[in-house]
């Protein structure tokens, strides 16, 4: 039997995982409004699409369906490279290198 906290907490990470489609949204407008200054971004929607699926195995889990721990860890590792990737991209771009 599931607690009240149990259905707060997968309320919680649904609402979480639906504001982070909504910020996909504006990633994908800011992407194709300025394609060239804005290359780094390319890898920070691939990974914020990630993060709703990490935050939608995290709220099925809350709801008490089962789900192996094994994508959970390398949808996160994954979901790091990309973010160090962007990261990267943007510090060469600031120095004015190309990609």
């Amino acid at each position: 039997m599931l607690s009240i906290y149990d259905y707060i907490y997968g309320i919680a990470q649904l609402a979480a995982g639906f504001l982070a489609i909504i910020a996909g949204f504006i990633a994908l407008s800011l992407i194709q409004a300025a394609k060239k200054e804005l290359r780094a971004w390319k890898y920070m929607l691939a990974a914020l699409v990630l993060f709703v699926v990490v935050e939608v195995i995290g709220a099925l889990a809350a709801f008490g369906i089962p789900v192996a721990p094994f994508w959970t860890h390398v949808l996160v590792s994954i979901l790091l490279t990309l973010v160090i990737t962007a990261l990267i991209v943007q510090i060469h771009l600031g120095k004015g290198w190309a990609e």
